[in-house]
């Protein structure tokens, strides 16, 4: 099923290449022809985009992978190491749209507002059909979400550039242009700013947003069998799997029975906590360190040593 999903999410950013690999040609073409620099602007972040995209689908095809002896864990966050990349691209393409638009500010020029209105309406028809064909990957995948909020960002741009063409064609207020291309810089920092929160939680393996640590370890000692949970970790294998490593102390008993008390805990943390990758140690022994991750003061001091 997941595999059915990866290779439509892969024809969808194909798709959204071609036309990122369009629009910035015509939107280039048109802000020349109309003196537009918001409409450069939008270009230059399509142009971007399509870069991030082709990054977006190469990791996405990496990323179904299975584990080899060296990456026991796949390649699935290849796909996180993809849409930091696209940020870093989509930072550089507004510090340089910033630096243009403060130039424009300085030295005003007379635009087009026809010649704008026509190509930002194109660009903006293209830009909001990519947004709805990555919309249902953005919903589980970190690599897809980057790639539709490029799309999103890119069609609110346009309806701007579309909404100062119509201006222009009443009043000569050029200054909007180069203003309007920091409201582009804007947009870029913000969708950008979240992404890289999420890539940061992943590759330092924080516990998931949404996951307490604590509840679980109720869940956990509330079954029947377990005496106490300790050694718990719980992080993002990639933006979709969530793995947990535990150490149960249970009672000394046969194997078999051991085995029950492990379904019961692997059914818990998958529809409860959606959970998709535990790896559970059994003991008989509680932990001789104290609280949830069992680290006694001799651990803390042998580290501070070091």
């Amino acid at each position: 099923m997941v595999h059915d999903h990866e290779m439509s999410w892969g024809r969808r950013l194909i798709a959204t290449m071609v036309m990122n690999l369009i629009i910035p040609a015509v939107q280039i073409y048109g802000g020349i022809m109309s003196g537009s620099m918001a409409l450069i602007s939008d270009a230059l972040h399509n142009l971007s985009d399509f870069t991030s995209v082709m990054i977006s689908y190469s990791a996405l095809r990496i990323g179904r992978r299975g584990p080899t002896p060296k990456h026991t864990f796949g390649y699935k966050r290849l796909e996180v190491f993809a849409a930091v990349f696209n940020v870093a691209l989509l930072f550089g393409a507004g510090f340089y749209i910033a630096f243009e638009g403060w130039t424009r500010l300085l030295n005003p020029r007379p635009v087009n507002g026809s010649f704008v209105i026509l190509i930002a309406s194109i660009a903006f028809l293209a830009n909001i059909i990519s947004t709805f064909m990555l919309r249902p990957g953005a919903k589980i995948n970190l690599n897809m979400r980057s790639a539709f909020l490029h799309m999103l960002t890119d069609a609110l741009t346009s309806l701007g550039v579309l909404i100062l063409g119509i201006i222009w064609i009443f009043k000569p207020w050029y200054w909007l242009d180069p203003v309007f291309s920091w409201v582009i810089v804007a947009l870029i920092l913000y969708s950008g700013w979240g992404i890289l929160k999420d890539a940061y939680g992943i590759l330092m393996n924080a516990t998931p947003p949404g996951i307490d640590l604590q509840i679980i370890q109720q869940e956990i000692e509330s079954l029947e069998g377990v005496k106490e949970i300790h050694h718990l970790h719980v992080w993002n294998i990639s933006s979709e799997g969530v793995a947990l490593v535990a150490h149960v102390v249970v009672m000394d008993q046969m194997l078999s029975r051991v085995e029950e008390i492990a379904g019961k805990i692997r059914y818990l943390l998958l529809n409860r906590f959606a959970i998709d990758h535990p790896v559970l140690q059994f003991e008989t022994r509680t932990c001789e360190g104290t609280g949830l991750f069992c680290f006694s003061v001799n651990n803390s001091m042998q580290e501070d040593k070091r």
